[in-house]
């Protein structure tokens, strides 16, 4: 990585992971990337055409060796501390996507929130809020 990876990059490599660590990245997972890039007030000023170069930036990242590790590193390190539950609720949208969370979208979580030095009690307020939101009739 020659360049600086920006927030807003390393949010979406983020989501970008979560699709991923299942080994399925599925339609409704990277639709809901692009909704969430458009109309997230965390994305403003990001550049939408960006958005597919950004995403292949992250699916090389995570194929190299320990690609997982790095790429929560960078989260850590671009993500403004004050955005770092925002980290969170954006990986949890992205794994309640296809309404199926996978063990492996769960130890993500769990890496993330542990990486992050996030408390417990916020992030299962998040997943609640998401499993509020994803309720079928």
């Amino acid at each position: 990585m020659t360049e600086r990876v920006t927030a807003h990059d390393a949010l979406i490599y983020l989501m970008v992971t979560m699709s991923a660590v299942d080994k399925a990245m599925n339609d409704a997972e990277l639709a809901r990337i692009g909704r969430m890039v458009t109309f997230l007030p965390v994305f403003h000023g990001f550049d939408a055409e960006r958005l597919i170069g950004v995403t292949r930036a992250a699916a090389e990242l995570l194929k190299g060796p320990e690609g997982l590790d790095i790429v929560l590193e960078v989260v850590r390190d671009a993500v403004p501390h004050k955005f770092y539950d925002t980290a969170y609720a954006i990986a949890v949208e992205i794994a309640s996507a296809d309404y199926n969370i996978q063990q492996e979208e769960i130890r993500l979580l769990q890496m993330l929130r542990d990486r992050l030095g996030l408390d417990k009690l916020t992030c299962a307020a998040i997943e609640r809020g998401a499993i509020a939101r994803f309720r079928s009739a």
